[in-house]
This record gives C-alpha cells, structure tokens and sequence, in this order.
C-alpha cells in the first residue's frame, strides 16, 4: 500500500465533496498546453496523459478550434488507494486568427501529448506587389 502525508490533500477532498467538484464529469477542466510558431505554421501541445485516443475530438467552427478529452475511470470494481490524477471532461478552446490555414489541420497524438500542426494560410504569407507608372515596365516592391 503506498502512503504519502500531505497536510493540504485532506482539505482540498473536504472542498471538493462541498462544492461537488469530484467525479463531475459534466464541468470540463482545463488541459495544458504549449504554442509556437515554427517556420511556416502554428504548433499547438496539449499534455493529456492517461487519455485513450478515441477519447479525444476535435473540432474547428470558424475560427475555434474547440478540443475535449475525457480520462474515465480504471474500472467500477477497483478500490482506489491513491487517487490524484483528474478524472472526467477536459476542455480548451482557442480562437485562432485568420492568418491560419483551419482546413489543414495535422493532429498527432502521441505519448499523452496531442501535437496539433496548423499551417500559415497563404493569404498571411509575405508576397511582391506590382506598382504601375508611368514608365513601361512595372516595379516590384516587397510588401
């Protein structure tokens, strides 16, 4: 049997069985995350340890991109001895810009991190833009 003391763990318990925070599985929680951009596209890191992959959606509505997970429980005839890892609903959505490309979306998942790739949209992208004068041949000036 493992054992830990931690003098705080029994009034966070207290707290959660008040306010009816434990085993909600109605009120997602918030996952972790990491965002960069590397070169020409966006990467997103979510750390969801534990979750099956066919427990994880995506979803992208204009420009939200709206990511839910669920951890379930081991099993219903297993008595827990210690139980510190969150069960239940995740949830984190992100309103991307339109600068991003939603319809070419690359998700990974692996080692309980879901790697989300999304690529800068060519209209963001730096581009040369004709200018006409009065001269023949026109001039080019990066924009």
């Amino acid at each position: 049997m493992l054992m830990r003391t931690d003098p705080f763990r029994e009034l966070d318990r207290l707290t959660q069985q008040v306010f009816g925070t434990t085993g909600t599985w109605s009120r997602p929680t918030a996952m972790p995350m990491d965002a960069y951009r590397d070169g020409e596209q966006f990467v997103v890191c979510f750390d969801l340890p534990g979750v099956a992959p066919d427990a994880i959606e995506l979803d992208v509505e204009r420009n939200v991109l709206t990511v839910k997970a669920e951890r379930r429980p081991v099993g219903k005839d297993v008595e827990m001895q210690v139980s510190e890892r969150p069960l239940g609903a995740f949830s984190r959505q992100l309103f991307l810009g339109d600068t991003l490309d939603t319809d070419h979306i690359d998700a990974q998942y692996d080692a309980g991190v879901l790697t989300l790739r999304i690529p800068i949209a060519e209209r963001a992208k730096p581009r040369k833009i004709a200018i006409n004068s009065g001269e023949e041949a026109p001039k080019q000036i990066d924009a």
